[in-house]
């Protein structure tokens, strides 16, 4: 929970880990409730600013529908932002 904590305020700030890790602590229900439309827009914040591995993320999310629409074009768009 205090990890959480830290994630929560170091996002805010526009920390691009952070945001990341703080989707993966929502989609995985780590310390807080399950929920993965927050994980998908924790990662969007991380990937509009490059993250790598949050692009590539958002991608299987988008892949899958997993919290939010399923798109595969959008998923194939990521996938090579992430590359």
């Amino acid at each position: 929970e205090e990890a959480v904590k830290l994630y929560m305020q170091a996002a805010e700030q526009g920390s691009t880990n952070a945001q990341y890790d703080l989707g993966r602590c929502f989609e995985d229900g780590a310390g807080v409730v399950q929920d993965e439309e927050e994980a998908v827009k924790l990662y969007r914040q991380a990937a509009e600013q490059g993250h790598a591995t949050a692009l590539f993320t958002l991608g299987k999310c988008c892949e899958y529908g997993k919290g939010c629409v399923q798109d595969g074009e959008e998923a194939v768009k990521l996938y090579r932002q992430a590359a």
